[in-house]
């Protein structure tokens, strides 16, 4: 009987969070280990189908690097990575297109579908939902003092998000789940970032939350204590120290959009938890970290 109570509490804990987020769109950028673990993707998905049920919008944007890699490798071809974006020509976009828009991409729908929910696959492609350009990054040499330009092949840069297809498949009660590709003003496909996608869908659709699942606890201190709550001055100090770098800035960024889009929340939580969303959701105590304006 005890335990029996228990799980009552649980779901009077939960009450309020789900008046609250009732109708409300939650943008989930799915990664990592996440991703990749069988029980891990499970409960994922377990996670996205009760959001739904209790009538939460969830909208899902992927990623898939380490597949690339494996489908690259296989193929011949070493992944090359240049200031921590892959460089991609011709013959990587096509690797790219094939193994995001295609076979990771189905797969979280079957995935989702299979645990009882109704998700729909779609690219950055479908319905203009993200016009892109090539990302042009530009550095001063070492040697000579002067800016030169880093050439990252087909690496795309969102101007813009149509938002429509979206808002059309979440009337018809179905699960967005979106490959971050695009195409580029002469017709090119782009590969973009997905913690960028994420946070400008997030921004365009005025979302309640946007969730970045990774591999990490959160955003650490200097001595390696999570920090449960930021804000965007607490952010830009601790940038400027050093102490957010490499692929933490995307995810930082990301929220830092997402908020400036009046995103009421965004969280950067550990997505090797067994039903991370729930946790971070439902709970008073939430887990990762939590950036707000």
């Amino acid at each position: 009987m005890k335990r029996l109570v228990e799980k009552a509490n649980v779901l009077i804990e939960a009450l309020p969070y789900i008046r609250n987020f009732y109708g409300k769109t939650f943008v989930i950028k799915y990664g990592g280990a996440a991703m990749v673990k069988e029980g891990l993707k499970d409960a994922f998905a377990e996670d996205i189908v009760l959001l739904s049920f209790i009538g939460i919008k969830p909208v899902i944007v992927h990623g898939g690097g380490p597949e690339i890699n494996r489908i690259m490798e296989q193929m011949g071809k070493k992944p090359t990575f240049v200031h921590g974006q892959r460089f991609t020509d011709k013959e990587t976009i096509d690797i790219v297109e094939m193994v995001l828009g295609g076979l990771i991409n189905k797969q979280i729908v079957s995935l989702i579908n299979s645990h009882g929910g109704r998700a729909i696959g779609i690219s950055g492609k479908d319905g203009n939902l993200i016009k892109a350009k090539r990302k042009v990054i530009k550095q001063v040499s070492p040697e000579t003092g002067t800016p030169e330009i880093i050439d990252l092949g087909l690496v795309g840069e969102i101007k813009e998000i149509n938002p429509e297809i979206i808002i059309s498949i979440e009337k018809e009660g179905f699960i967005p789940v979106i490959a971050p590709i695009s195409t580029g003003s002469k017709n090119e496909t782009l590969n973009i970032n997905a913690d960028y996608v994420a946070g400008m869908i997030a921004h365009s659709l005025r979302a309640e939350k946007l969730i970045l699942l990774t591999d990490v606890e959160g955003i650490k201190d200097r001595n390696g204590r999570l920090i449960s709550t930021l804000n965007e001055r607490q952010i830009k100090r601790l940038v400027s120290e050093g102490v957010i770098s490499g692929g933490m800035l995307p995810k930082v960024q990301a929220c830092q959009k997402a908020l400036k889009g009046g995103v009421r929340k965004t969280h950067i939580i550990d997505g090797r938890i067994h039903h991370a969303l729930l946790l971070e959701i439902f709970t008073q105590e939430g887990i990762g970290t939590e950036i707000v304006r």
